[in-house]
């Protein structure tokens, strides 16, 4: 039936991938009388192909010809393309029904029942499809994913390794392989048969990228980085090297280093989704957030909308300062996707930081973000309850590192006494000078970055723990999905993302003090305030501080206010503030000091607030970011500290308290609000907390007209903090652990 030769023109032009060229004929052949099935097919694929619609043409194929397989297999290919999951399964088995043997069909029924959750159905076709097709790869590597999603990932392992037997060159399969090696608990095995495969072939690329694939997953990072990285030497044009290697490095928060890859696989995969926002997180975390600003935005605008981007927009725009854009798009990701727990997430995060929010609006939030967790059966515990036996206290954190999570916390945790207190951090090890300090009091440290959440609970829950801290809240490093798990009897949070309650359930204790959270505002809470007797937090100062220098007013003659918080906390209600104190004082200057103001647009950003209250720009003096040592001596060239409001300072206003620096703040109703108002109560500095916006005001131009008590106060405010509750590491240890006994003797009743 091929004799007519526009027909045979057209299939032959299709064949050769010029479908616009085949359609013209295969309608011709049409006119002509030739209605053969596979003219008509012919022209399905060629429409749909060309852009044109196709679904009535590939639907009444399987109606016209009710015993031709072929026409059952691409109506259930077309509509497996154009995701009408249940109808592609009909057709597919309408095939079988037709052919048992139909290879294709087989393979497309199981891809299928693999995406849809159904797995364990799936093995039955595929296992016939690789019976039949003992040489396809595609046939093994689809097997293995079927096994791996039902967890019997030994099987998974084997079926892998056959489909990289037959396509040595896939660096997908082996990396499912290593992976489903890793899961079933066969890592030094399978890192022993890929050393014998290397041996043999020590430049294979593919080799080298699974065996840095599975370092990786086994938490040996540096090792994983070197071998990737010879990967990618030795392979520089394929994208799956250069892809891990990306990852690995940010995982090692090497994230500059990161982004030469992404860059290029971002110039190789432009419409890629997922490359978009890795390099858009890489450049984030490396303080570049206009470009990692204008990727997202191009992404959103170009692609269909995806909920990871814009969930890394909203933060970006936080970081830029851009507070009310954040939190709207956050809403708008919500109602976009409003099962999916990250914008809620994100909005928990961007709430704190934005004008007009209160405690009662943020709490809200967090209820609702908790609501969308998965909250698994409580199993019950088989710890002893035993109100004074010593306890095993676990930390939740990938913060314990020189990170205010860190710089709050380590003198606490040292001040423990070990013989009561038995510390298990889970997270990531950074090795740096605070972790390492844990790390000689910690009884273990638990890798749990390649666990998802249910697996990492169980982790916790086999270690006993009795009292879990989480040290991550809804942050970008936080993990309360594990939490709301309940792996440990008593649940807290503490630091790290700490900005008003978590509005989960789980967590029972909220770690506070009088100042945070008052009896009036304890409603605002989904968390009993564990209420410690000084401050929430204790100062570890570095050993490296610079000494306090003399008042800079003396010498120059004028005050020289300062601002060294990071660019969210900058609100427009803080700079109209700012403007009226500047306004007061036509002397004065203001110094910003923070990472974001490396970039020329977040320094115009400023310039422009300023100018709409007439500042001159000569007076706003913006600096980027600089090593700690040098930011910390940057605090010499500042008499009075400018608390951001409504998120106030929290280890700045520690940093500035140590160089000699009061601040002056305004605290509201958010947990985030009110950490300067606790740390300056614990000095002795509550004459520097104003009532409202006038009185902040008049308190900033009064504190800067007495040079001589400045002056003092500078003079000895780093021994007056030394001596303080805030820096007192024993005292703070022994209410701490006066407290976590306290919860668990509650918890024991």
């Amino acid at each position: 039936m091929l004799d007519i030769p526009s027909g045979k023109r057209g299939l032959d032009f299709l064949s050769a991938n010029q479908p616009l060229a085949a359609l013209g004929l295969l309608k011709q052949a049409v006119r002509d009388g030739q209605r053969s099935p596979l003219i008509l097919l012919g022209i399905a694929i060629a429409t749909e192909q060309t852009g044109g619609e196709a679904r009535e043409l590939f639907a009444v194929l399987p109606q016209m010809f009710p015993d031709w397989d072929e026409a059952a297999l691409r109506w259930g290919d077309f509509l497996h393309r154009h995701g009408d999951t249940e109808s592609a399964l009909a057709a597919y088995r309408q095939a079988l029904d037709l052919n048992q043997n139909r290879i294709e069909a087989l393979l497309g029924l199981g891809k299928l029942l693999i995406s849809t959750s159904r797995a364990h159905e799936a093995q039955i076709p595929l296992l016939r499809l690789c019976d039949l097709a003992p040489g396809s790869a595609e046939a093994w590597e689809t097997l293995g994913l079927a096994f791996a999603a039902t967890k019997d990932f030994t099987l998974a392992t084997t079926a892998f390794s056959k489909a990289l037997c037959f396509a040595p060159d896939q660096y997908e399969y082996a990396m499912h392989r290593v992976e489903a090696a890793w899961r079933s608990g066969r890592t030094d095995a399978e890192l022993a048969l890929i050393e014998q495969e290397s041996a043999q072939s020590p430049l294979d690329s593919v080799l080298l990228c699974a065996r840095g694939f599975l370092l990786g997953l086994a938490g040996r990072l540096a090792e994983a980085a070197d071998s990737l990285e010879a990967a990618h030497l030795l392979a520089p044009d394929a994208h799956q090297p250069a892809s891990q290697l990306a990852v690995t490095l940010m995982r090692m928060d090497r994230n500059q280093e990161a982004v030469p890859y992404l860059r290029r696989l971002y110039r190789q995969f432009p419409d890629s989704v997922r490359v978009a926002n890795d390099l858009a997180v890489a450049l984030m975390r490396s303080h570049w957030h206009s470009e990692a600003a204008a990727i997202l935005q191009h992404c959103l605008e170009h692609q269909p909308w995806h909920t990871d981007t814009a969930c890394n927009l909203v933060i970006v725009l936080l970081w830029q300062g851009q507070q009310a854009e954040a939190v709207a798009l956050a809403r708008r990701a919500i109602a976009a996707d409003p099962h999916n727990p990250h914008p809620k997430r994100v909005l928990c995060n961007a709430l704190p930081y934005a004008e007009g929010e209160t405690g009662a609006s943020v709490l809200i939030a967090a209820k609702d973000c908790a609501a969308s967790l998965h909250h698994p059966s409580a199993i019950p515990f088989a710890t002893v309850k035993d109100p004074e036996r010593p306890l095993r206290i676990g930390l939740l954190s990938n913060l314990l590192r020189t990170h205010p999570v860190g710089w709050l916390t380590v003198a606490g945790f040292e001040s423990l006494d070990p013989a009561q207190f038995q510390i298990t951090v889970f997270g990531r090890d950074a090795g740096d000078l605070i972790a390492r300090r844990i790390g000689s009091i910690a009884r273990d440290w638990v890798s749990i970055d390649d666990l998802n959440d249910g697996d990492a609970a169980k982790a916790i829950r086999d270690r006993e723990i009795d009292i879990l801290i989480d040290l991550g809240g809804w942050g970008d490093h936080g993990r309360l999905q594990i939490c709301a798990s309940r792996p440990a009897p008593v649940q807290m949070k503490w630091v790290g993302m700490q900005n008003h309650s978590t509005g989960l359930a789980e967590i029972d204790w909220m770690i506070s003090d009088r100042w945070e959270t008052p009896p009036e505002l304890a409603s605002l809470y989904s968390e009993k305030p564990l209420i410690l007797p000084d401050g929430y937090i204790c100062y570890s100062p570095p050993a490296y501080a610079p000494d306090v220098g003399p008042l800079p007013a003396i010498a120059a003659r004028h005050i020289t206010f300062g601002c060294f918080n990071n660019l969210a906390k900058i609100t427009n209600s803080a700079i109209a503030v700012w403007s009226r104190i500047l306004q007061k004082m036509p002397d004065a200057q203001i110094i910003f000091k923070t990472h974001q103001f490396s970039e020329p647009s977040s320094r115009a950003l400023i310039h422009d607030k300023f100018a709409v209250y007439q500042i001159d720009a000569a007076r706003i003096i913006l600096e980027g970011r600089s090593p700690h040592r040098e930011f910390l001596d940057a605090y010499n060239k500042i008499d009075i500290a400018l608390d951001p409001f409504p998120y106030s300072g929290g280890l700045g206003t520690c940093e500035a308290l140590w160089m000699g620096v009061p601040t002056v703040t305004l605290p509201g109703d958010t947990f985030a609000s009110r950490h300067s108002l606790s740390h300056l109560c614990n000095v002795g500095l509550d004459d520097w907390v104003a009532r409202d916006e006038e009185h902040y005001v008049a308190l900033a131009i009064e504190k800067a007209g007495n040079i001589e008590s400045l002056a003092q106060t500078r003079a000895s405010l780093r021994a007056r903090t030394k001596s303080s509750p805030l820096c007192d590491a024993p005292r703070f240890g022994q209410s701490l652990g006066k407290n976590l006994r306290n919860a668990w003797r509650e918890y024991c009743r």
